[in-house]
């Protein structure tokens, strides 16, 4: 089983399978070129359950369940299911906290980013570039030594918290209680209120969680392992993702090239660039990109735990502390945001190296 999944076939069928499932979500109802975006799904989420009370974005996004659940049956079947944690969890929390300050100036993560591009919205591209740059900064410092140190094996429920989690998530969307609190919190406007059948977007959730399990599909890894180690596998993945996700907006009449009035994206160059080179950093530094920290996390890892939980919190600041971006463009403190976030991780970059 997983020398079949390790092939390059498996790869671009994991691509083309999350390609055509965000050009399809989107057909179905989520947010224009928004069919699949990890930081902004996660947002949404936080928004929930009372994180941020940014109206506008505000549901329990059920791909997100999916990816952690698929993740952890594929993790089972495979008998890769292996709790462990303890490598600098502090740190990682951080890196998936500016992780998420970063995509929200840029307004996407590196998929939605891929998405955007396959959409026509010619942002994008600064932001992918953005995103490479950060990714060639982490590779100067992992040749340099860059070690967040190892985790260890621990007890098996310490590996299922995450998914649990996950199926608490999944429990208030079907039951969406009424809490004291006022909780919870769904949007009745904007991106928030637009989002395809609950039962399809929980499927398809699952089955790219159970495949980028198998394939370890990662867009920040198909570029490192690109500049670093000449690899195209990974990146066999990525462009059958971008290249999918293209024909099939082309097929549905969802492309629309330029960059003015794109949907959830702003024209600010410099901060699209910017905040991206900030989650390839973050990112590289943490071992992957916020799709494949949900994926880790749903197979036992107490590491890709502690960035996901960093999202959430990220996720909550950026709109609690006016850093998220608009159509607008940057928020007021949405600059300062991206360059303290850029100053944190080199530090860490130059701090956790092995002598």
């Amino acid at each position: 089983m997983s020398y079949l999944f390790n092939s390059r076939k498996w790869m671009i069928i994991t691509g083309v399978f999350i390609g055509v499932a965000a050009a399809l979500l989107q057909r179905l109802g989520n947010p224009p070129n928004m069919g699949i975006c990890v930081a902004c799904m996660v947002r949404d989420i936080s928004g929930v359950v009372g994180l941020h009370r940014a109206g506008a974005v505000q549901f329990i996004r059920p791909e997100i369940i999916g990816f952690v659940l698929g993740a952890l049956l594929a993790a089972l079947a495979a008998r890769e299911f292996r709790a462990r944690a303890g490598s600098t969890p502090i740190i990682r929390f951080m890196l998936g906290f500016f992780v998420m300050i970063g995509a929200l100036v840029f307004l996407g993560c590196p998929w939605r980013a891929l998405l955007r591009l396959a959409g026509g919205d010619g942002n994008a591209i600064l932001g992918l570039v953005g995103v490479t740059g950060g990714i060639g900064i982490g590779i100067l410092f992992i040749k340099s030594g860059f070690n967040l140190g190892r985790n260890y094996t621990t007890q098996p429920v310490g590996g299922l918290i995450i998914p649990l989690i996950m199926v608490g998530l999944l429990l208030l969307l079907i039951l969406r209680p009424v809490l004291p609190s006022g909780v919870l919190f769904f949007s009745e406007r904007g991106p928030g209120a637009q989002h395809a059948p609950i039962i399809i977007t929980l499927l398809f959730g699952l089955a790219i969680g159970f495949l980028a399990q198998r394939t370890r599909f990662c867009t920040v890894g198909a570029i490192r392992d690109l500049i670093l180690l000449n690899d195209h596998h990974l990146l066999s993945g990525v462009l059958a993702l971008l290249g999918t996700a293209f024909l099939v907006n082309l097929i549905l009449g969802q492309f629309s090239p330029g960059f003015a009035d794109q949907p959830v994206a702003h024209t600010g160059h410099l901060w699209n660039f910017g905040g991206m080179v900030l989650v390839g950093l973050a990112s590289v530094l943490a071992g992957g990109c916020p799709g494949r920290q949900l994926f880790l996390a749903g197979e036992g890892d107490g590491d890709g735990a502690a960035f996901v939980l960093g999202m959430f919190g990220g996720a909550a600041f950026a709109h609690n502390f006016a850093t998220a971006s608009s159509a607008i463009g940057p928020a007021e403190w949405g600059p300062a945001s991206v360059i303290i976030g850029l100053i944190f991780c080199l530090i860490i970059g130059f701090s956790m190296r092995d002598s």
